[in-house]
């Protein structure tokens, strides 16, 4: 059998000492599919003296994480540091520079810095591999850049945060309000102390950004990405979707617009109502799930455990088998240098069914008011619930029929101001086939 594959591992939290397991408890196996033995060399972490709950003993202590970069004894860099920029920016740009290959979990980094350490790895013929930043142990990322190769993508989306699928499923299942279900996803260990990453909906958006460069062979562009999380869904909206026949999901989607005769890009993340037949409807708890459309394989859906030490640790282990076997090729399917500038693509003329929730006064011509600002938008009604909340108020909850989003901004800019609403209208488009 050919010589080992050696790792130096910077990050020891929850996914490194989940490869370390997993690397011990499968090595055999590992080598076998791999070709040769996969061994960990080096390891290093921010406190040494920390217990950890595995035997570090075998590895030696790197105490400055920047040597993994050019330690004789290491073939391949981990890098489980996290964040966008500072340590493990610098530790990818040394890895990669002395074209030494680098595997990573690291989405921010990945989604803030792709283009640059995926051209560095060009340049240097060094592999730069991420299974693990997108739907944890989902393999997505290889079954978009190597199964589905030879199709053209024209749309990827899906349910990108696991954090946020448990609070909306869980809001679904009990009937409860969002800083309810929020504070018990933080007890059971779902959420973050801070979660604001995960509900505003950054977490996804970084993930989206990197599906959308390697499914339309474009350049990474985060900042491109529409963002917004789900902080103002409260129960009625779960309940109401539920009575028009839709549930509540917070849904990456990009896709290449062809609008007037050229090609741009929409990326765009939200909550949005999904048919209740439709397979991400059903897609409960911290799951992910991606759905890609080719123009020959058709859809394609990835789902599985999006997060989590075992997944995650998975997804990297996997990177690192086929380093061992060679199988590596450029980080985002083609040469950085091929990767296109598309334009960003606006909403404005994007066509969908939209759900508003809006807080009325009670009052009698509330209701005409509102369908007058609707009817000069252009936007009409397909259905519609009231109800009486107390206190001399209101909900209405509607789906329009099909329109384009230009009309739901130019219906709110109409009524804002208006004494009759009492709060902001919550705005929410439907997810078509």
């Amino acid at each position: 059998m050919a010589n080992a594959l050696r790792i130096g591992l910077a990050g020891l939290g929850t996914v490194g000492t989940g490869v370390i397991q997993l690397v011990e408890e499968n090595r055999a196996l590992i080598s076998r599919r791999a070709g040769r033995p996969i061994e960990i060399t080096a390891i290093t972490a921010r406190d040494r003296s920390k217990d950890r709950g595995v035997d570090l003993t075998p590895y030696r202590w790197v105490d400055d994480m920047g040597e993994l970069a050019t330690a004789p004894d290491v073939d391949v860099v981990v890098e489980l540091v996290g964040g966008s920029d500072g340590p493990a920016l610098t530790l990818a740009r040394e890895t990669l520079g002395a074209s030494r290959a680098l595997v990573t979990a690291n989405k921010a980094m990945i989604a803030h810095h792709g283009a640059e350490l995926g051209a560095l790895a060009d340049a240097k013929g060094a592999p730069l591999k991420f299974e693990a930043a997108v739907a944890g142990g989902i393999p997505v990322i290889q079954g978009l850049r190597d199964g589905a190769a030879a199709n053209r993508i024209d749309r990827v989306y899906g349910i990108l945060n696991g954090t946020c699928n448990f609070i909306l499923s869980a809001m679904e299942r009990d009937g409860r309000d969002f800083a309810e279900v929020l504070s018990d996803a933080q007890a059971k260990g779902f959420a973050e102390a801070d979660p604001s990453f995960d509900i505003d909906g950054v977490d996804a958006a970084h993930k989206l950004s990197i599906l959308a460069s390697l499914s339309f062979g474009s350049r990474i562009d985060f900042d491109g990405v529409d963002i917004r999380g789900i902080r103002k869904i409260i129960a009625a909206d779960i309940a109401q979707a539920q009575a028009l026949g839709y549930r509540i999901r917070l849904i990456g989607l990009a896709e290449v617009d062809g609008e007037n005769g050229g090609s741009s890009l929409y990326q765009r993340v939200q909550p949005c109502l999904v048919p209740i037949d439709h397979p991400l409807a059903n897609v409960t708890g911290a799951t992910n799930a991606v759905v890609a459309e080719g123009n020959f394989s058709g859809r394609l859906l990835f789902q599985g455990a999006g997060a989590g030490d075992r997944p995650t640790a998975s997804a990297v282990v996997a990177d690192l088998v086929d380093i061992a076997r060679k199988e590596t090729g450029p980080a985002f399917s083609v040469p950085t240098a091929e990767l296109e500038e598309l334009p960003r693509a606006t909403a404005a003329h994007r066509i969908n069914k939209t759900y508003l929730r809006m807080l009325v006064a009670d009052r009698p011509g509330v209701l005409a008011e509102i369908a007058a600002a609707m009817r000069d938008a252009g936007l009409s009604i397909e259905s519609l619930i009231q109800r009486e909340v107390g206190d001399g108020s209101a909900l209405i909850a509607m789906v329009t029929h099909e329109a384009r989003e230009q009309a739901v901004t130019d219906t709110l800019a109409a009524l804002k101001g208006s004494d009759s609403l009492q709060g902001e209208p919550m705005v929410m488009h439907i997810l078509g086939e």
